[in-house]
């Protein structure tokens, strides 16, 4: 009996992102490592949500990893799904804010950081997954 759904549809892996608010209008953007998928392409920080991990969870542990800093969530953007062909992702974006006392980020695992304003998102080279959270932010 046929499902409706197609054997070949790909299910999509949960990854989390910070849109790290700095209390002065602008947030924070991540240069992602030449060598990796869509290298040098600047996008909001996070990763991939383990097995059984709350999302939230999930961004906090990324963000100390990636950034080296503490994060609180604020509250939650509205979720997208962007299919790279190779893989689909569900991207499950945030609002945060440094915590009060945070290290300042750090690019551990990036080329760079950089706090923008949201109009500067606009005409940065943003990683694809990324477009709708700036639009869901705005």
């Amino acid at each position: 009996m046929c499902s409706g759904y197609s054997v070949a549809q790909k299910s999509s892996i949960p990854v989390v992102c910070a849109v790290i608010e700095d209390g002065s209008g602008r947030v924070l953007i991540a240069q992602r490592l030449a060598h990796k998928h869509l290298g040098l392409k600047w996008e909001f920080p996070g990763g991939k949500v383990e097995p059984g991990e709350a999302p939230e969870a999930a961004l906090i542990r990324e963000i100390k990893e990636e950034l080296g800093c503490d994060i609180v969530v604020i509250r939650a953007l509205h979720r997208s799904i962007h299919d790279y062909s190779t893989v689909a992702i569900e991207m499950l974006p945030y609002v945060c804010r440094l915590a009060s006392a945070s290290a300042a980020p750090h690019p551990h695992e990036h080329v760079a950081v950089r706090w923008v304003t949201p109009a500067e998102l606009a005409v940065l080279d943003l990683a694809p997954a990324d477009l709708p959270v700036v639009a869901s932010y705005r």
